[in-house]
């Protein structure tokens, strides 16, 4: 049996098997009137399917295995979910198996039912040795299904990131000005410190940093102290003045709690990446933002005050060191970079609006963020290049966002066959 169970199940939802006088293994004659709907959750595989059984029409749920003796080993007999299954579709009926009250559980198997083209087609083009299963086929794929794919992925890529921010907004009692402000904090750790950055966010409010704005250092001083990351003691003045500065502020805030460095990750990370310098960005940020959330969701077009707002260069000591000690070799602005930027507002301000517009039922937010990714330009990472090496170019954010959701969720863990793309390739030219 090289064939995986989300085949089987694929075969029954499309019904790619001769139906003519089936028969369950107990010689009943079956009839489907409705496959049911597909669960992706715990409990069966179909809910709310209807079919008729010996002229006994029944309403329940369907499970699918490859071979039935899994009903078993799966201990679905003993789970009250599972009570009112009413079809058990198999490819081998290797064992009996029976309800909870002790009755067989009416049983289809599939063997020798299965369309030969929806086999072939399984077998020559979907490659799970490969990274991108479908890579070698792809080509064959009409661009309206690949588009289609891409946007599902995509939607239930903003879906994840929106249940984050949703979840901030819960803690903060929804507070959605401090959610923007922590949701800044998480997508200013590019993903290697997206968690201690998350945490500090949590430490320090918002509330308290805005009282404190007209001064870069308080803020430098209460972040960077706050993170674990002052040095214990310095030669340099500027560093000893924030060492000052924080042991004021964790005084004056009776702050018993803070992180340590080693939570924070500098190996594998570019100087530019550095949670030092990236904190005294953010604190040259906070220092220029009365209203962080404002400035996201009033500036909808060119986004001229936001980029103005993310562009605005830390301190002096910051333009010229990546952490404490010694200095850069190279002295820069050390503000954000375009592509940076660009980054932020796929990962941060999209993701702001798409949660928005689900928390207060307005749809158009959501149509903001697909208009919006589609005048960014696509993002160059590993996973883009893999489709781009298969002659699938991304052409802009919207495309590349598609694409890391559709690697994500479904190249990598080869759920191949619940993708529209693998769908179409299974299906071929099958009725």
């Amino acid at each position: 049996m090289n064939f995986r169970e989300d085949f089987l199940q694929l075969v029954w939802k499309y019904q790619y098997f001769d139906r003519k006088n089936l028969l369950t293994v107990d010689g009943q004659h079956l009839q489907i009137l409705n496959v049911g709907f597909h669960n992706k959750g715990e409990g069966p595989d179909f809910r709310d399917a209807s079919l008729v059984l010996d002229g006994v029409t029944l309403h329940g749920h369907v499970e699918v295995h490859r071979l039935a003796s899994e009903w078993k080993q799966h201990a679905h007999g003993g789970d009250p979910a599972y009570n009112s299954v009413i079809l058990h579709v198999v490819w081998e009926n290797d064992k009996v198996v029976y309800r909870n009250d002790g009755t067989p559980m009416p049983t289809l198997e599939l063997k020798g039912k299965i369309f030969l083209e929806i086999w072939r087609n399984y077998e020559n083009l979907l490659d799970f040795k490969s990274d991108l299963p479908c890579a070698h086929a792809m080509k064959s794929v009409p661009e309206i299904i690949r588009f289609s794919a891409l946007e599902k992925a995509l939607v239930e890529r903003l879906l994840e990131k929106s249940k984050l921010i949703l979840s901030i907004l819960d803690q903060t009692k929804g507070d959605w000005e401090e959610t923007a402000y922590r949701w800044l904090f998480t997508c200013f750790g590019f993903k290697i410190n997206s968690t201690p950055m998350s945490e500090l966010a949590a430490l320090v409010p918002y509330k308290t940093l805005q009282k404190h704005r007209t001064q870069v250092s308080a803020l430098e001083a209460m972040l960077l102290g706050q993170a674990g990351l002052l040095p214990e003691k310095s030669d340099e003045p500027y560093a000893q003045h924030l060492i000052r500065e924080y042991d004021f502020y964790q005084k004056k805030f009776s702050w018993v709690q803070k992180l340590s460095r080693q939570q924070w990750s500098f190996m594998g990370a570019r100087p530019t990446n550095f949670p030092t310098l990236r904190i005294a960005q953010l604190a040259a940020i906070l220092s220029q933002a009365p209203n962080l959330l404002q400035s996201v969701m009033e500036d909808r077009r060119e986004f001229s005050a936001f980029k103005k707002l993310l562009q605005v260069k830390p301190s002096d000591y910051w333009q010229h060191h990546y952490n404490f000690g010694k200095p850069a070799e190279k002295t820069a602005s050390r503000g954000i970079s375009g592509q940076t930027l660009e980054l932020l507002i796929i990962n941060f301000v999209i993701p702001l609006w798409f949660a928005y517009g689900r928390y207060f039922e307005q749809s158009e937010w959501q149509e903001r963020c697909f208009d919006l990714m589609q005048t960014i330009p696509a993002e160059n990472n590993f996973i883009i290049r893999k489709y781009e090496e298969k002659a699938w170019k991304a052409e802009n954010a919207f495309d590349s966002q598609g694409m890391i959701g559709l690697y994500r969720s479904y190249c990598q863990p080869q759920k191949c066959l619940n993708c529209k793309i693998g769908q179409s390739l299974l299906k071929g030219q099958s009725k």
